[in-house]
C-alpha cells in the first residue's frame, strides 16, 4: 500500500499579512485558499498564493471601508493527501485564528483550484458565512467511495465559478456538486464562464467584480447585483448554469 504523504512536522499554517491598509476595526474577513495537488507533502507553491492575493487585494479595497481584513491561508503542505485533507484542515485552523485575532466576525472563504474544494469543505466552522469557490478541483464521482459532503454548506452563502473550457478541473462535477447542494440550501448558485479556461483570465475583471459583489453582499450586507440575485433565487438547473456577462461589474466600479 502507498505511503500517504506527510508534510514536515515542522512546518505549521500560518496567516498571510493583511492585504492592502488593516482596518482600524475589523468587522469582516476574507481566507483566500490557492491552489494546490491531489497528493503532496512538498510546501505550497508561491506562485498559487500570488494568484489569490491578486483577488485579495481588489476585495480589500472594495472592502476597506466595511472594515474588511483579507489574508492568504499559507498551508503546511501543498497536498490534499486523501482523507487526511490537509487544506481543509489548515483553513479550519485560519478560521479559528481569525476570530482569535478579530473576535466574532463573519468569514468569506474564497478558493481557487484544490482551494475552492478547501473552502467548500471547510464551510462549516461557525464563524464561516459564506463560500466563494473558483474553478474548484472536485474529485471523480466514483460509486465506491463517498460523494464529496455537502450537508456543511446549509446556512451558508454559496458561490461557485467555472470556466467551460477549464481542462484541469471539471466543471461537470462542481455543478453536479452545487446541484445537491440546492437540495439541502437555497443559498447555492453558479456562474459559468464560457469559452475561458482554469485560470478565467479572458474574464479576469468580470470574475473579480463577480466575486467582490458576492463578498460584499455576504459578509456586510450589501445589495446583490441583479444577476447574483438571480441566480441565487432560480431553481436548478438555471441557478446552477448562469452565464457570466461580459461586461459584468463595469458600473460598480462607479459605485
Amino acid at each position: 500500500m502507498a505511503q500517504q504523504a506527510t508534510p514536515d512536522s515542522a512546518r505549521a499554517a500560518r496567516l498571510g499579512r493583511v492585504i492592502g491598509t488593516r482596518p482600524s476595526a475589523v468587522s469582516g474577513a476574507v481566507l483566500l485558499l490557492p491552489g494546490g495537488h491531489e497528493t503532496s507533502a512538498r510546501k505550497p507553491s508561491p506562485f498559487a498564493a500570488n494568484a489569490v492575493r491578486a483577488l485579495g487585494r481588489r476585495l480589500a479595497q472594495d472592502g476597506r471601508g466595511e472594515g474588511l481584513a483579507a489574508h492568504v491561508v499559507h498551508y503546511r503542505c501543498r497536498g490534499w493527501n486523501g482523507a487526511q485533507a490537509h487544506l481543509a484542515r489548515d483553513a479550519e485552523w485560519a478560521a479559528d485564528e481569525v476570530t482569535r485575532l478579530y473576535g466574532d466576525v463573519s468569514i468569506c472563504l474564497v478558493g481557487m483550484d484544490m482551494g475552492g474544494r478547501a473552502a467548500l469543505r471547510a464551510s462549516g466552522h461557525d464563524a464561516v458565512n459564506s463560500v466563494l469557490a473558483l474553478a474548484p478541483w472536485l474529485p471523480e464521482d466514483d460509486v465506491a467511495a463517498s460523494p464529496e459532503p455537502v450537508k456543511q454548506l446549509a446556512g451558508r452563502r454559496v458561490l461557485i465559478v467555472h470556466g467551460t473550457n477549464d481542462e484541469r478541473t471539471d466543471p461537470e462535477l462542481s455543478f453536479r456538486l452545487a446541484e445537491r447542494a440546492k437540495k439541502a440550501n437555497r443559498e447555492v448558485c453558479r456562474f459559468e464562464v464560457h469559452s475561458d479556461g482554469h485560470r478565467l483570465h479572458q474574464h479576469h475583471s468580470e470574475v473579480q467584480a463577480l466575486a467582490s459583489d458576492f463578498v460584499m453582499g455576504s459578509l456586510f450586507g450589501h445589495a446583490y447585483a441583479r444577476p447574483l440575485e438571480d441566480a441565487l433565487a432560480a431553481p436548478p438547473p438555471l441557478g446552477l448554469r448562469m452565464p457570466l456577462a461580459s461586461g459584468f461589474g463595469e458600473s460598480m466600479r462607479q459605485r
